[in-house]
């Protein structure tokens, strides 16, 4: 089924977390309290702008649920969705047959919480088809973009948004 409006997806990476070697479990790396307040502006900053996610998807690990949590808790979707598919080395041929299923309920604005490299490497591949490793997606930064029917996304959407925390929600 084509779609008449492309689905808005907004790729947010996790905000500042506990240092690398800090826990025994990577996934159990926590926001910092730098890392919820920043978060909590770029929620708030989202707000502003008038979004509202249909549904938001979020990584399995502590920091992208604390970001998840935080972005619903601040207005932006009524609840947030764990998702095996992103969590570290996520596969975008699987998340993309899960889109195909998301589109066909009409949905139109999506937001995936997650983490680096795999959110700019999908932007990537969602928009040039491949991967350059040329964009970087700060802490709790986010790529938006336009995609249309889930199986012609690969090299066909659109980039509308690559944007650090501080051009979002400045201080």
């Amino acid at each position: 089924m084509a779609l008449s409006t492309p689905t808005e997806l907004y790729l947010i990476r996790h905000g500042i977390a506990a240092e690398r070697g800090t826990y025994l479990n990577d996934g159990d790396r926590p926001l910092t309290d730098n890392g919820r307040v920043k978060t909590q502006r770029i929620a708030e900053r989202l707000v502003d702008l008038k979004l509202h996610f249909n549904t938001l998807l979020t990584s399995p690990l502590v920091r992208a649920r604390q970001t998840a949590d935080i972005l619903v808790n601040a207005g932006l979707a009524s609840t947030a969705e764990i998702s095996q598919l992103l969590a570290p080395g996520g596969d975008l041929a699987a998340w993309l047959n899960w889109l195909d299923a998301w589109q066909a309920t009409g949905n139109q604005r999506l937001a995936l919480v997650g983490h680096e490299p795999d959110l700019s490497h999908w932007g990537q591949q969602l928009v040039q088809g491949d991967i350059s490793d040329r964009w970087i997606l700060k802490k709790a930064g986010i790529i938006g973009l336009q995609v249309p029917a889930a199986r012609q996304a690969t090299g066909q959407s659109r980039l509308v948004w690559l944007a650090p925390p501080r051009f979002i929600a400045p201080r």
